[in-house]
């Protein structure tokens, strides 16, 4: 049975396969080789009979932005309630739906049209997985995590499913690349994780087989770019729609509760905010406010379930500060305006705890797998968050400018299991 390689990512999802020429080969969908791990769900009412019709990735982004008032729900970050035990299911238009059905949904997709692309039925596939999922406390919470997302792949309809950690999978893709052996530090930043390995890679290992020795260690932290886009929001966005503003309460000078705009900061979960009671509690609140139309933003941004178009923002000025050094941020939608001049310096001061701990992550790693900076021979960095300057100067400050890699940075993970899972043929 021919497997193909499964980058199940917390943002986008990619897959490929390794054609007869021994050549790797990518799905291709429309906004690139990138699918948006989404899903828009809308209620169909036919005769006396509701279903509940779902799509995915570029479809479901389009079906989205085309919906009228009566819009459904768009659920994105699936991925990242995986470790989650009392999220075992949501209400979708008065039905519970698991989360493994959800995530299945998007898989499903995945599954028929890569296979549309390459002429062939897929049942089998190497999957990607985190070193430590989001919000895995212990290796229990990773077990629990894996095994949901191993169901979710058998409800789409894979019969076999191997799992390989992302990073390792990225240093398959950069073995295929070298022609002398080398110790590679692989850094991998996904939307939820970031995750590091040290790997021994090179045309000998792939001669004598791979042993279990040639994976010196490997860490993981639940920090990367959904983090620095939390940061962005708090900043800029969270304000203009009442954060640190006061209402009045029983004659008491009260802040507006905090615990919403944490909420708002973790962008996928705008949707799950939609709920009656928060929408009775903020409209509370704004009678009680002191600035009420910021109260009233807030409940615009959640109502028309604006996520999408948040993050969207959102990324765009993450990116533009990746290469200049001031970037504008820009958001509106006729009810929220926000406008503001960002300086890199000022992000990277956001970001500077996240920024502690991937390097904490990354030193801790080097000193129990016994590696000085010295003896790794090259670093790979892969991943949308390895863009980031400050992210890549923890690199350059530990290794040098000169022995820093990347390529194919979007898809070196999915292109790493495609490999994997052809030498298992």
């Amino acid at each position: 049975m021919k497997s193909v390689g499964i980058d199940f990512g917390t943002t986008n999802s990619s897959v490929a396969r390794v054609c007869g020429s021994g050549e790797v080969e990518m799905a291709v969908f429309s906004a690139g080789d990138a699918y948006r791990s989404l899903l828009y769900l809308e209620q169909s009412i036919e005769g006396i009979r509701k279903t509940v019709k779902s799509w995915t990735g570029p479809e479901g982004i389009a079906r989205y932005l085309e919906a009228d008032e009566a819009r459904g729900r768009l659920i994105q970050s699936l991925k990242s309630f995986l470790t989650s035990r009392s999220l075992q299911s949501t209400d979708v238009f008065g039905r519970r739906i698991r989360l493994e059905e959800l995530i299945a949904r998007i898989l499903g997709d995945l599954r028929e049209k890569a296979g549309r692309q390459f002429g062939m039925e897929i049942r089998s596939a190497v999957v990607g997985r985190p070193v430590h999922f989001v919000g895995a406390e212990n290796e229990a919470g990773d077990d629990f995590a894996q095994a949901r997302l191993g169901e979710a792949f058998r409800i789409a309809g894979f019969e076999s499913v191997q799992f390989e950690l992302e990073p390792v999978a990225a240093a398959h893709y950069y073995e295929s690349t070298l022609d002398h052996d080398e110790l590679i530090l692989i850094g991998d930043f996904g939307g939820g994780t970031s995750d590091f390995s040290l790997v021994h890679v090179g045309p000998s290992v792939l001669r004598r087989g791979r042993k279990p020795e040639d994976l010196r260690g490997n860490s993981g932290v639940g920090i990367a770019g959904d983090a620095f886009d939390a940061k962005i929001i708090r900043k800029l966005v969270s304000p203009a729609l009442g954060a640190g503003t006061q209402l009045r309460s029983m004659e008491k000078i009260l802040p507006v509760p905090i615990w919403i705009y944490a909420k708002l900061e973790r962008w996928h979960h705008l949707s799950l905010l939609k709920a009656k009671d928060v929408m009775d509690m903020l409209a509370s609140v704004r009678g009680q406010a002191f600035e009420p139309e910021k109260i009233g933003a807030l409940i615009h941004l959640i109502r028309e379930d604006r996520g999408y178009q948040l993050h969207r923002a959102v990324q765009k000025v993450k990116c533009d500060l990746s290469e200049n050094a001031a970037a504008r941020f820009r958001y509106a939608d006729g009810v929220v305006d926000i406008d503001a001049m960002v300086l890199r310096s000022d992000f990277e001061g956001w970001i500077a705890d996240e920024l502690g701990q991937m390097e904490a992550c990354v030193d801790s790693l080097l000193k129990s797998a016994g590696v000085a900076a010295g003896d790794v021979d090259m670093v790979f960095l892969t991943g949308g968050s390895s863009f980031v300057p400050a992210v890549r100067g923890i690199f350059e400050s530990r290794f040098g400018a000169d022995r820093i890699r990347a390529g194919n940075e979007f898809t070196s993970v999915a292109r790493g299991l495609a490999l994997k899972g052809s030498a298992l043929q």
